[in-house]
């Protein structure tokens, strides 16, 4: 699903306009950002968690050249879906 599609199935379901619809999401995606960019977990209840993960450094190889190389430490985002998530894709 697009943005533009997930954008219209909520204004049409709300009554709300697309334009303010548009804006709520982008504002939900901005705090989700905020919140992840200092390692707070986001809950959506009935959804699921979102929770910052730290990936260590490593050694990996290139596949082009078979050669090893250093994979720099990074941050993940990993979602959790929550049970009714769950429960509804297995009906």
């Amino acid at each position: 699903m697009k943005i533009s599609e997930l954008v219209d199935q909520i204004a049409e379901t709300t009554d709300a306009s697309k334009t303010d619809t548009r804006k709520v999401l982008d504002a939900l995606v901005e705090a989700m950002t905020t919140a992840a960019k200092k390692g707070e977990e986001i809950s959506l209840p009935d959804f699921g968690k979102f929770k910052v993960k730290d990936v260590p450094a490593r050694e990996g190889r290139n596949p082009a050249t078979g050669d090893r190389i250093q994979i720099a430490a990074s941050r993940k985002l990993a979602f959790t879906p929550a049970k009714a998530l769950k429960d509804a894709l297995n009906d």
